[in-house]
């Protein structure tokens, strides 16, 4: 490789090998523009490693389940940390919200991996890069290790998509003086979401036109080679087995979760139990609600299929669940905001049949 690409080797207590692990923090942003890199640069023969990689990370965070890009400590350094932002471009030019999310994943989540095992200097290092008040507070209640405390806004800001599981709710952790007490795996998990949604507001499809055409060559023939996997045609439910089933006729709180479905957007999981539970129950096809969560950046479609199966009673206990009561998705956030309807029932099944009724009777 051109040596002008030599990294300097440390920034404190990051070395240049960390900046490999955890190419996202801005310290190797700093060094890329001291380097004087362009995104020109990479069509150039010396450079082909560093686009070849960039384009690996997207081929496998598109192709590993769960999605995750690799690490390999013996990788080059100076590829492994330019590589990075090229994967940026590269998914930019794309211009596809699916490989945008799963990428964004992919990344945090081998960033995840790594930090669980890395010095707790080093995870708050990383830490403090997000703006976070934490520090070393190694202590031990009963059969609980903690090793940090985290003060209490960073860790509410941090956990706001995790709450949807009972133990990331604030009343369930150890709060000190507004500190929240966390071992390193918590720490690691919270920076996970921190890093995923950083690397998304990275990827901007607008930035397509300002990419040079060699690049977007090579972005659009990765997005065809996984077309189907990618699958960003719209989905409907024109053609189900019962097609008097209308969206307009979903509650509230179901058809935002619907439409975040439709868009590949997150769903907490008592999010995709209640609007699962929900389609089966109106007499929604399995295989379409299979089809439904198909654009969501964590699919697993052999665990997805399981999961409904469950639901729908075809597996396990053999028990078809139905949607939980509007006040339990009020009290997780799941309720949008009410209309006249809905203040005059108290589940989103009795709204959907109400609905339903009032269109056939014409009232």
């Amino acid at each position: 490789m051109n040596s002008k690409l030599q990294f300097l080797g440390e920034t404190g207590i990051l070395l240049s090998s960390d900046l490999a692990k955890y190419p996202f923090l801005p310290e190797s942003a700093e060094e890329i523009k001291r380097l004087d890199f362009k995104i020109e640069d990479v069509l150039e023969p010396n450079y082909a490693s560093i686009l070849d990689r960039a384009e690996k990370r997207i081929v496998e965070a598109l192709t590993s389940n769960p999605p995750e890009v690799s690490y390999d400590p013996s990788a080059d350094v100076n590829v492994e940390i330019l590589s990075f932002p090229m994967a940026i471009v590269l998914a930019s030019a794309t211009a596809s919200d699916y490989i945008k999310r799963r990428y964004a994943l992919a990344e945090a989540r081998r960033a995840y991996n790594l930090l669980k095992i890395e010095s707790e200097e080093k995870v708050i290092e990383v830490a403090k890069r997000f703006g976070w008040r934490i520090r070393l507070a190694s202590i031990e209640i009963g059969l609980e290790k903690f090793d940090f405390a985290l003060h209490f806004i960073d860790y509410l800001k941090s956990a706001t998509t995790l709450f949807h599981e009972k133990g990331w709710k604030l009343v369930n952790r150890l709060v000190v003086r507004g500190e929240v007490y966390l071992s390193k795996q918590d720490v690691a998990r919270l920076l996970q979401e921190e890093i995923r949604r950083h690397i998304e507001l990275k990827i901007d499809p607008k930035m397509r036109s300002l990419i040079p055409e060699g690049i977007i060559k090579r972005a659009d023939s990765l997005k065809m080679m996984y077309a189907e996997k990618i699958k960003e045609e719209p989905l409907t439910i024109e053609g189900l087995a019962s097609p008097d089933i209308e969206v307009n006729l979903f509650p509230p709180c179901v058809r935002g979760l619907y439409e975040a479905a439709l868009s590949g957007r997150h769903i907490p999981h008592i999010g995709r139990f209640t609007l699962t539970s929900f389609l089966l129950n109106i007499g929604i096809d399995p295989n379409f609600i299979v089809d439904l969560f198909r654009k969501s950046a964590d699919f697993n479609e052999r665990m997805t299929r399981y999961q409904i199966e469950h639901i729908a009673g075809q597996r396990g206990s053999r028990t078809k669940y139905i949607p939980p009561k509007c006040d339990t998705l009020q009290t997780h956030g799941l309720c949008p905001g009410m209309d006249e309807l809905c203040r005059r029932i108290k589940h989103p099944l009795t709204y959907y049949l109400r609905r339903k009724r009032r269109r056939v009777s014409g009232a």
